[in-house]
């Protein structure tokens, strides 16, 4: 069972790219983020008809983010709890049934959260703590469960091509990484650093300054498992090959794929 997870920067402009990448790669589930349309704008129908179950939880112009699903979902929900006054589209939750119980899957993207003297660092800080929260209560469950998303984070100096050139940004601030680390201290896995140490694994290039074309890229785009889904990870990987498509996203697909049976 293959789970993904993409930021397409802009679902509108890049509906081609996706419906391709879903061609050719035909994940379970794909978590989608940054599609930056509302629910009644996302162009469900193509995908749909490759036949994948879409759920969005939308915000004009920015954010937004999209689970689709080959298998029916039993549930979904928008929303990260833990702030009843934060509309930005940035969580969303789906529970898909497996031949032997259900599989959770959180889409997330988490706040940028530069320039850090301002209060856009503040509020994703307190985001990653309701993440953690919300992580905490998942886990009690001890469900098969994945948070997949853009983290805005980059983990550790050997996930960012010039370590130097990121000491202050949000994204590799001490706080921001010992708030992820956090995180995968509740038990939670990074699936793809469980299946290699390889340095310049990178998800995101920048459209600046040739960043692709050097391989100037970070690691930002995580999928972190429960032990109930890390105990079925067959491997991970990274779709870099998108990135050389005309008119891409700055960032490429995350997978996994795990040693779940599907219902029928």
């Amino acid at each position: 069972m293959r789970i993904a997870t993409w930021n397409v920067n802009s679902i509108r402009q890049r509906v081609d790219h996706v419906i391709s990448w879903l061609k050719e790669t035909a994940p379970d589930v794909a978590c989608l983020q940054e599609i930056k349309c509302t629910d009644e704008a996302f162009p469900r129908e193509p995908i749909e008809a490759l036949g994948y179950n879409v759920v969005t939880h939308g915000q004009k112009t920015f954010n937004g983010v999209a689970l689709l699903s080959r298998l029916p979902f039993d549930e979904t929900r928008p929303r990260l709890e833990g702030d009843e006054e934060d509309v930005q589209a940035r969580f969303l939750e789906g529970i898909v049934s497996l031949k032997r119980g259900v599989l959770r899957i959180a889409c997330l993207y988490l706040p940028n959260g530069n320039p850090p003297e301002t209060e856009k660092y503040s509020y994703k800080l307190k985001w990653m703590k309701r993440l953690a929260d919300y992580s905490v209560e998942r886990l009690k469950t001890e469900e098969p469960f994945i948070l997949a998303g853009d983290f805005n984070v980059i983990p550790a100096p050997e996930d960012v091509h010039n370590p130097a050139a990121w000491v202050n940004d949000a994204l590799f601030l001490p706080q921001t990484r010992q708030s992820f680390r956090a995180l995968t201290n509740l038990g939670l896995t990074d699936a793809l650093r469980a299946v290699t140490d390889e340095p310049k694994r990178y998800t995101f290039w920048d459209y600046q300054a040739g960043a692709w074309q050097k391989n100037n890229g970070i690691r930002i785009d995580h999928m972190l498992l429960s032990p109930q889904a890390s105990d079925r990870l067959v491997t991970a990987g990274i779709d870099k090959q998108v990135r050389a498509w005309e008119k891409p996203s700055d960032h490429v697909p995350v997978w996994v794929d795990l040693d779940f049976e599907t219902k029928g």
